[in-house]
């Protein structure tokens, strides 16, 4: 790369640039968070006797908006660590900051000659080779660089993040004429490797792909639902998961993004898009118009004014969510609405067969999903060649700026290009001309595959496919299976699959990744082959999104009220002996968790010989919740990482040590971020953290070799600190004070008293160093007795049915 990016400065301190900082800040990054100086003094400020020179009052916006993202929820950063690289400024006093900036990203309100004038002020300081973009997500690009300087033109284009940064992945980048094609590829692989986005890259035209698709199609389904006068939680229900879409399904999905700011990203759409558009009757619709212009007048802008289509109440002591009534205006209690079409097509798992499914029904609701998904695809393909020269743009855009499970045209091939074609142009909605002569052409699909795999998608300006070039960053387990013979071993849990070089990789494969019986067969079988010779490591990851949610807690629960205690403990026994064998193996075992890694997949992440781990991970050890303790070596791990350090040193006390384990253990706390984890000490120092969630396995792959090249050796046995009596009457007296303040129960005292005893080494007169076994043992003692008591049953089931946690 040409252009280095370690310094940047964002200009504009509000929801958006300050999580732009905040996520440049994750990363590594050196962030100065620049705003404007406010103009007049608050009440608080004149109380205080301060000055408009006084430099709290001159950072006094930059720092509001700061501290709005420290507080963000979700959150902003991934830890309050990186939160330290960020220096605040503003726009008088700290404007030469920009000299020192490999990177200056605008964020500020959408006002074209304000941007402008702010544009030439950086030109005059800029240092040659810094890259400046804009945020902007109305506003023509090139339009906000006319004038300036060959140099800045060159180093100038769009970067168009999507709200939250951290956690959606898409990154619109629009380059101008004039911008430098090193300057777009660097910045594209900054964003890829550095940032973790998608990157796509679009054409200066009106709002871009994501949001130009987004709300094409999202005013056509607001004016058909109001005309067919649909309710709120009826079409939420269809228009979610069930047709590949997230829970926010559409008005939720409104109230997050804010009703203000569809209103004006609509007008400014209205205003920049041509007469004919497709989208533009929809755009225009009164009575759409008119409920939204309404709701912003009285206040109801969505999660940011707290109501909006839906209303947190509170009845009888109990949170509800009660959505709008679009007649009325008011907000009423859910009523649950039941369709034919949803329910043959709801526990369909394929994509493509659950929406054909929907598309045979003769109900509302199938009548809804028809409308919205072949208007969407029309719409879709009459954005070509505009927007895009191909399908791609589009289909990444909308999977990474709004969740979708496939984006537009992959769902056309889905179903079948030429006979949706016949089923949009009967239903009003025809497809544009250049599909109808791709179909004519005797062309089958805006894709061609291997297996699963894109390989090439069509282009209508030259009539051919084009090459989809392989990322060697990324592994796909899915992909990979395709070739039967790279399936080593599987049973009905998972599976182990050659990743080639000399690396496999355990797949876990049940629901939400649960760890059973049979998981724990194949771990155990794949590290026999891989003892055998046959391989130089193992990764135990997989695509998903979520490692490992934890033990089959049904199986736990069915075996306890069973009294099948032997098989328990076999299980539990398999689980610790299973994790020790990794922690000692003699070839390295590199675990890659993302998403949820919970109870027994924390368990099993700790043990690895090492985490090449994705940023976005939530580990944690949530046992308690359930009503008993980790027992798969999690508890023991947490002393080992965090008592055994300091007691090495001479008069250390472990008390301070114990207590922030069993206030982690205790109270379950997950860690939002692999940083978080491995300042909680459930990661270690020396693992990975990768930020592109598509590099994972890859990187881990490359751990396990780079380790074996190495000459890798495991660790030698550890003893462990035992701390004995003192430190558990200690422990204890906090517990009994927590009961007494009556922030626990008295059955969470007695789960609470089980996990410190195991934590201090049971019955021990005085400390002792003892073999790790010692602590596995009280482990699996403490767990089987607690599975045995009725009110941990019944946390069981509570958490199964409602999947909540029961303070009983």
């Amino acid at each position: 790369m040409k252009y280095q990016i370690n310094k940047a400065v964002v200009i504009g301190s509000g929801t958006m640039g300050a999580a732009i900082a905040a996520h440049l800040a994750n990363n590594g990054i050196q962030v100065s968070l620049l705003d404007i100086v406010p103009r007049d003094l608050t009440e608080d400020e004149k109380g205080k006797g301060l000055a408009l020179d006084d430099p709290a009052v001159r950072n006094r916006i930059v720092n509001q908006g700061f501290q709005a993202a420290l507080k963000s929820r979700p959150a902003s950063f991934f830890s309050k660590t990186p939160a330290n690289l960020v220096k605040l400024g503003n726009l008088e006093d700290d404007f030469d900051l920009i000299k020192d900036a490999d990177w200056v990203i605008e964020v500020i309100i959408e006002n074209l000659k304000i941007k402008q004038d702010l544009m030439k002020r950086i030109d005059e300081i800029r240092a040659e080779g810094t890259i400046i973009s804009t945020n902007t997500s109305g506003i023509p690009v090139t339009s906000i660089a006319e004038g300036l300087s060959k140099g800045f033109q060159e180093h100038f284009l769009g970067t168009h993040f999507f709200n939250p940064p951290r956690y959606l992945k898409l990154l619109e980048v629009i380059p101008t004429e004039k911008t430098l094609p090193e300057v777009v590829e660097d910045i594209s692989h900054f964003a890829e490797y550095r940032l973790g986005k998608g990157v796509v890259l679009c054409k200066d035209t009106p709002n871009f792909i994501a949001n130009r698709m987004g709300f094409g199609s999202g005013a056509f389904a607001l004016d058909y639902i109001l005309k067919n006068k649909y309710s709120v939680k009826e079409v939420d229900s269809i228009t979610g998961p069930l047709i590949g879409r997230p829970k926010t399904a559409t008005f939720r999905l409104l109230d997050l993004v804010g009703i203000d700011v569809w209103n004006h990203v609509g007008a400014n759409l209205t205003e920049a898009l041509p007469k004919e558009d497709a989208a533009m009757p929809y755009l225009v619709s009164e009575q759409a118009n008119k409920l939204m212009g309404d709701m912003v007048e009285k206040g109801m802008l969505g999660n940011k004014s707290k109501q909006g289509f839906y209303k947190q109440v509170k009845v009888e002591g109990k949170k509800e969510f009660w959505p709008l009534n679009l007649e009325t205006r008011e907000h009423e209690p859910a009523e649950s609405i039941r369709y034919d079409s949803v329910g043959a097509a709801r526990d369909i798992e394929d994509l493509g067969e659950r929406l054909a499914k929907m598309l045979e029904g003769d109900d509302r609701a199938a009548e809804l999903v028809r409308a919205i998904l072949l208007q969407g695809l029309s719409y879709a393909s009459h954005c070509i060649p505009e927007i895009a020269d191909s399908a791609k743009p589009i289909d990444d855009a909308m999977r990474w700026g709004f969740g979708h499970d496939a984006g537009p045209f992959e769902i056309w091939d889905l179903l079948g290009v030429e006979k949706l074609a016949k089923l949009m142009k009967e239903e009003g909605f025809p497809a544009a001309p250049w599909v109808d002569k791709m179909i004519k052409d005797g062309v089958t699909g805006f894709y061609e595959y291997e297996g699963k795999q894109k390989t090439a998608v069509y282009e209508p300006g030259t009539k051919k496919y084009t090459t989809i070039l392989p990322t060697p960053q990324i592994l796909l387990l899915s992909e990979i299976k395709n070739d039967k013979d790279k399936i080593l071993d599987r049973n009905t849990s998972g599976s182990l699959i050659d990743l080639g070089d000399g690396v496999a990789c355990i797949e876990f494969q049940t629901k939400m990744n649960a760890i059973d019986d049979d998981t724990l067969n194949l771990m155990n079988k794949s590290l026999d082959y891989a003892l055998e010779g046959n391989l130089n490591g193992i990764v135990i990851g997989s695509d998903s999104a979520n490692f490992s949610a934890g033990a089959n807690l049904f199986g736990v629960v069915m075996a306890a009220q069973g009294g099948m205690w032997d098989q328990l403990d076999d299980i539990v026994r398999k689980l610790q002996d299973v994790n020790m064998r990794m922690r000692y193996f003699p070839k390295p075992v590199v675990v890659a968790p993302a998403g949820l890694a919970l109870g027994g997949g924390a368990e099993i992440t700790m043990h690895g010989n090492r985490v090449v781990a994705g940023a976005e991970l939530y580990i944690g050890l949530v046992e308690v919740g359930a009503g008993v303790i980790p027992a798969g070596g999690g508890t023991k791990e947490m002393i080992r990482r965090v008592v055994n350090p300091p007691l090495r040193t001479n008069d250390a006390v472990a008390f301070p040590y114990l207590q922030r384990v069993f206030e982690q253990v205790g109270m379950g706390a997950v860690a939002t971020s692999a940083l978080e984890g491995q300042e909680m000490g459930i990661l270690g120092a020396a693992d990975r953290i990768i930020i592109n969630r598509d590099h994972l396995l890859a990187e881990a792959k490359r751990e396990v070799l780079h380790m074996a090249q190495g000459g890798y050796q495991p660790p030698p046995p550890e003893k462990m600190y035992a701390a004995g009596r003192d430190a558990l009457s200690g422990l204890k007296i906090g517990l009994n004070n927590f009961r007494a303040g009556g922030y626990i129960t008295e059955y969470e005292v007695e789960i609470g008293s089980k996990l410190i005893y195991v934590m201090t080494g049971g019955n021990l007169s005085q400390p002792e160093w003892v073999d790790e076994q010692y602590f596995l043992d009280l482990e699996r003692e403490a767990f089987l007795s607690l599975c045995g008591e009725k009110k941990t049953q019944e946390r069981m089931w509570h958490l199964l049915q409602k999947g909540k946690v029961l303070h009983n």
